[in-house]
Parts: structure tokens; sequence; C-alpha cells
């Protein structure tokens, strides 16, 4: 009852399955004869395997199959397989891995999630249960690693970033741009779903890590090095560009009325964590780390668990139009404390003034000038905060 169930909601939503495959000829036939208790919309992708699979594809005609001359990694086949399921007007791709650790019989679990789900833009993960004794302890750390970085990248926590077990939305995905075609692409591909406002959520999947039948293809030194420049670069992406971008947008959407009542005052952090993350934004926005602000006060304020939000506004401190007038009192403070003197103006500043000469004296008053500002306004705003806090609780 269930299968017929599952069955006629996969030729509802348009899902196809998606198995890409290499040198698994010991569990390729099982895993396809799992999948085809719920559907026919199978597409197999033979990624150059030089074992028996191709002799195992020939005993299922029924079934859509790509066949690879040559083995390019998995991240190919799998963009090759949803570009494949796309053209041929599916909307949604379950991929499934063919060396055994899945069941087939968690299908349902993606097509009751998709079904329940308002926004049908989503991207579903099987979560794993990673703890449980047939799973190895490289595979473990592995995941906790991917975890984390997908949440610095996106400020999105999940349980288990690196199954293999998702359904994707094709429609959405052939607007984005991938680059990878290794194991590193099922990474990639996630991130760049959040970053373009696809829902990506875990749903629950069972597990098997069947050592005598299993053969896995992941190369510990080569493609755990591709991975992390991957994170690395996708890392540099978030903070340069995404977070910043993501701000703005939320700026312009709300305008700044409504921004600063809702994501300033109307945030839940209290007085202490608000006025905290006003202090660096403050302290970083007025630092002489020019070109780096951005990148430095989003991970001290993931690192130091404060609003990212807030921390970012005032970094704004040094947008161009005010970079003269914080060169000129960063210089002013600067020959107070080491007694020196020398004289120009805000228009020699933004013109000819000669930094370099001056250097030692300039960073020395633009410290003091952020470590100042940062200091009086997380004072001020925390007396601010602590008191609208205290009004709004006794409106109540």
């Amino acid at each position: 009852m269930i299968k017929e169930f599952t069955n006629q909601k996969i030729d509802l939503f348009k899902v196809c399955v998606i198995i890409p495959t290499y040198n698994n000829c010991k569990t390729l036939a099982r895993v396809i004869d799992g999948v085809l208790l719920y559907t026919t919309n199978i597409i197999v992708v033979n990624d150059g395997a030089t074992d028996a699979t191709l002799e195992i594809l020939k005993k299922y005609p029924q079934i859509q199959q790509i066949h690879l001359s040559k083995n390019k990694g998995k991240g190919n086949a799998l963009r090759i397989g949803l570009a494949h399921a796309q053209k041929h007007n599916f909307k949604y791709a379950i991929t499934i891995d063919s060396d055994g650790q899945h069941f087939s019989e968690d299908i349902p679990v993606f097509i009751t999630a998709l079904e329940k789900a308002e926004n049908k833009n989503i991207l579903l993960i099987g979560a794993r249960n990673m703890n449980q004794e047939s799973v190895p302890k490289k595979s473990s750390f592995g995941n906790k690693f991917s975890n984390f970085w997908f949440w610095v990248e996106t400020g999105i926590k999940l349980k288990d970033t690196q199954s293999g077990y998702r359904l994707y939305p094709l429609e959405e995905l052939a607007k984005l741009n991938f680059y990878t075609s290794k194991f590193e692409f099922e990474i990639e591909v996630i991130v760049k779903a959040a970053w373009n406002d696809i829902i990506v959520k875990n749903v629950p999947v069972k597990v098997l890590y069947d050592e005598t039948e299993r053969v896995s293809h992941f190369r510990p030194f080569k493609d755990f090095t591709r991975i992390s420049i991957l994170n690395t670069w996708l890392v540099m992406v978030t903070f340069l560009y995404i977070k910043p971008r993501n701000f703005f947008q939320n700026l312009k959407k709300k305008g700044i009325k409504r921004f600063f009542v809702e994501d300033f005052l109307g945030s839940h952090d209290s007085p202490t964590k608000k006025a905290l993350s006003i202090a660096l934004g403050t302290f970083i926005g007025l630092s002489p780390f020019w070109g780096f602000h951005t990148v430095l006060v989003f991970f001290l304020a993931i690192t130091l668990k404060l609003n990212k939000v807030i921390a970012f506004g005032f970094s704004n401190l040094s947008l161009p139009p005010f970079i003269p007038f914080i060169i000129y009192a960063s210089s002013k403070i600067g020959q107070f404390i080491l007694g020196t003197n020398y004289s120009y103006t805000i228009e020699e500043i933004s013109t000819d003034f000669e930094v370099f000469k001056h250097l030692k004296t300039y960073i020395v008053g633009s410290f003091s000038l952020a470590i100042i500002s940062a200091t009086l306004l997380g004072v001020f705003s925390y007396v601010f905060f602590v008191i609208f806090h205290k009004k709004i609780n006794h409106n109540e």
C-alpha cells in the first residue's frame, strides 16, 4: 500500500531516481531492484566502470542508462544525471549511492517530506546515524567537519551534509553554476543552493556500512585536499560577497526603519550581546585593516557568537564617504599620543596625503580611535538596551 501510494506521488511530483555508479558490481543490482519497487523513473549513470557493471545493466532495459567512456568523478556523473533528468521534464531527482549503504525503503521519507513542505523549492539530505558502530570513525569525523563548514558558509545547522541520498529541485539547480566534478560537488551544490534561497534540510534515513560489499572510491588525501580548497574558497565568497549581499538585500527589502525596529531593536539577543556586537562592528570598522573589514567582522562575530547583522551594520562606519574623516581623526589622535605634529587638511587626505610617511602615527591613532569609539558605543548601547528591554517588559 505504501509503495503504491509512493509511486503515485512520485509521478505526481515528477520525481526520478538517479544512481551514479562506478565499479560497484556487488551491490548495484540490489540497489536498482530496491528502487524499482517504488518507481521505474530511474536514471543510472555508469561513470566509466571497468567491472561487471555493463553486464548487470543489460538486464534492466526498462530504465534509462547513461554510459560514460571514462571515469571522471561522482560530481560529474551527478551533474550529467541531473541535467538529463531536467531535459526529460522531471521536476525533482532523488540521488542514491550504488554502494548499498542506502535503503530504498527510505524513498517514501523524501516524498512525504516534499509533499508536506509548503515551499516546494527544497533540497533534502538524508541524515544518517553517524554514531552507530558500523560507521567508520573517519566517515563520522569527515561528516562533522563538513557540517561545521556548511554552517559557517550558510548559517544553517545540519546533522548530515555528506550523505549522497538526496532530493534535488531540478529547475532551481539549473539556474546555478557549478565548477567541481569530484566528491566535492556534493558540498558545492548544497552551499550554492542555500545561498540562492533553496531550503536545505535533513530528513532521517537508515544507513548500512558493510565492508565486505561496499567499495568506496574516496581518496583520503586527494579528495580531502579538494574539499578543503573548495571550503576555503566558499568561506571567502561567504564573507566577501554573500553575507554583505544578504545584509543589503534585507535592508533594501525592509527599509531602514523596519530593519532598525525588527533586526536591531527587535532582536531577541540580550543587551550584553547586542552591545558587544555593536562594539565589535565599530572596532573593526575603524581599525586599519582596510579590505578585510567584512571578513574579520563576520569571522569574529561567528567565533564569539555575537549578532552578525548588528556587527556588520556597525562595521560600515568605514563607508567611502567617511574614510577621509576616519583617517584624519586617527592621525590626529596618533599625533597626540606619540607627541608629533604635522598639519594637513581633509582635502589633502583624500588626494595626496602621504599616509606611508606617517604610517606609525596613523596605525596607533587608528587603533586608539577604534578602541575608544567601540568602548563608548558599547557602553552607551548597553545602557540603552537595558532601559529599552525593561520598558518593553513593563508594557507587557
